[in-house]
């Protein structure tokens, strides 16, 4: 991750978009913040489902392939609005699916941008 992201097409994704979370955000809605942690911690290696995005986000990323390796056309970033606990399993899902994605925000709540 030694480059500069000038030059290039920079994308930011949500996390929810890019991995399926509906079951995750019922278990926020439905019963609260500390049983959505537990859920999620529970769960740290059972990986996410493609979202909505996921496709999407795999073509575009595909484009690095008529790139040097160290000179990337396209950085995906995922943005989120999700807590730490999330975001750990959004990357492990990153590294299962065999997205090249680098980078994130996971923010706890707070807006992300």
């Amino acid at each position: 991750m030694g480059y500069s992201l000038e030059d290039r097409l920079v994308i930011g994704v949500a996390s929810s978009a890019l991995f399926d979370l509906s079951e995750s955000d019922a278990v926020f809605r439905n019963r609260g913040e500390e049983a959505y942690r537990s859920y999620q911690e529970q769960r740290l290696d059972e990986h996410l489902q493609p979202g909505v995005a996921f496709s999407f986000v795999r073509r575009l990323l595909s484009l690095n392939d008529l790139a040097q390796p160290d000179d990337p056309l396209v950085e995906v970033i995922v943005l989120s609005k999700n807590d730490p606990d999330t975001g750990l399993r959004v990357m492990r899902s990153i590294e299962h699916h065999g997205l090249d994605i680098t980078r994130a925000i996971f923010q706890q709540g707070r807006s992300p941008y």
